[in-house]
């Protein structure tokens, strides 16, 4: 079993957000990163596959040279191999990312004469949410994809793939190669040991640098909106509210 996981560094959560002087930006510089909590539960479940049927487990990310923290954090529960498609800092929007995703496996499928037997990604990213990188590699190399998954099987026959929608079980069953986005809570990842963190230290990135590629939609920022404070209410604050409250009831025509 060939299995590759694509993760992503964002910020840790519960930090103070601040943004540039032009407001064009988050100010990152005094921000920690992590892994998509996602993403750690698909690398948990390929290092699982991997020790219970054999093979090896290659995680990949696209970021800047201080991603290589994130592989190494994989490669401390298990991965064998990382790859680091490093960036020049730019932003690079869902399809740029998945024609990097693509470029990588049809490599590795040329120089080994065998495809990933599975890609696996987290359903969305912790910072941005975008739901599509998964679907869109799957398009571009013409594989099944399942997203949202919370259990999976994959044996000899292909991948068995379950997920919860509106309180019922879908099943999915897709032959191999396939692509599948898992939700956090299919399984619990696990900690890092000490020999894995003194392997992670060792171990060697390939670094690749991606071709850039213009995304077709092209936006222009104004300014990222953050108030110098949050408001506790909408319409105001203790007794001074009632009047507001009144009027606005009034309006609906909810008062008789």
């Amino acid at each position: 079993m060939d299995v590759l996981v694509c993760v992503k560094r964002v910020p840790m959560v519960g930090g103070r957000i601040a943004l540039t002087d032009d407001g064009l930006e988050v100010d990152a510089r005094a921000l920690a990163f992590t892994m998509s909590p996602h993403e750690e539960c698909a690398v948990e479940e390929a290092v699982r596959l991997v020790e219970r049927d054999g093979g090896s487990v290659t995680v990949l990310t696209l970021g800047p040279p201080e991603a290589a923290n994130q592989l190494r954090d994989a490669v401390a529960v298990g991965a064998n191999h990382a790859i680091l498609l490093k960036t020049d800092g730019r932003e690079w929007g869902p399809a740029a990312t998945a024609q990097a995703i693509v470029a990588v496996a049809e490599h590795h499928h040329e120089h080994t004469g065998s495809p990933y037997n599975l890609l696996l990604f987290g359903n969305e990213a912790a910072d941005t949410g975008d739901y599509q990188i998964a679907v869109r590699v799957a398009h571009l190399l013409g594989r099944p994809c399942a997203t949202g998954v919370k259990n999976l099987e994959v044996d000899v026959h292909g991948a068995h793939a379950k997920r919860e929608y509106r309180g019922v079980t879908e099943l999915f069953e897709l032959p191999l190669p396939a692509i599948v986005s898992v939700k956090k809570g299919i399984n619990l990842p696990r900690y890092p040991s000490l020999p894995g963190r003194m392997r992670a230290r060792k171990a060697v990135i390939e670094e690749i640098e991606p071709e850039w590629h213009e995304e077709g939609l092209h936006l222009d920022a104004l300014r990222l909106p953050m108030s110098e404070r949050r408001q506790a209410a909408l319409l105001g604050r203790g007794l001074a509210a009632v009047p507001v409250l009144v009027d606005l009831l009034e309006q609906l025509g909810l008062l008789s």
